[in-house]
């Protein structure tokens, strides 16, 4: 059986498909990362769940495939908020150093330039 799509393809579908689910999980975990200017915290981490299993599952398909990479992308871009956030609020900085919060936003642009990458396929 041969796989339509380069192995790391799914391996990035599997990676948001399974955060996705940890949303469900552990939603309180995500809620005390939540900027305060956001309403409806809750609401937001389930939704964000629901968009990262979609599109995770998206990224298998070849009819939702480039949907999915242009969504996956917006989706890092709004989560960079979190990730500034983190590193101006103590209490949601969740005890990491703040060096290890400075480097998820490089992390951030890699995860964004790695779905991109899979546009030509």
């Amino acid at each position: 059986m041969s796989l339509a799509y380069p192995w790391h393809l799914y391996l990035m579908a599997g990676m948001y498909i399974f955060a996705g689910v940890y949303h469900f999980i552990k939603p309180k975990m995500y809620m005390r990362i939540m900027p305060r200017y956001l309403p409806n915290h809750k609401a937001l981490v389930y939704w964000s769940g629901v968009a990262e299993i979609a599109l995770g599952i998206g990224l298998c398909f070849a009819l939702t495939q480039q949907l999915a990479i242009y969504g996956i992308i917006a989706m890092l871009a709004v989560f960079l908020l979190v990730h500034f956030y983190m590193l101006s609020n103590e209490k949601a900085g969740a005890g990491i150093p703040k060096w290890i919060l400075v480097l998820r936003l490089p992390l951030q642009f890699g995860l964004m330039y790695w779905a991109y990458a899979y546009l030509s396929l």
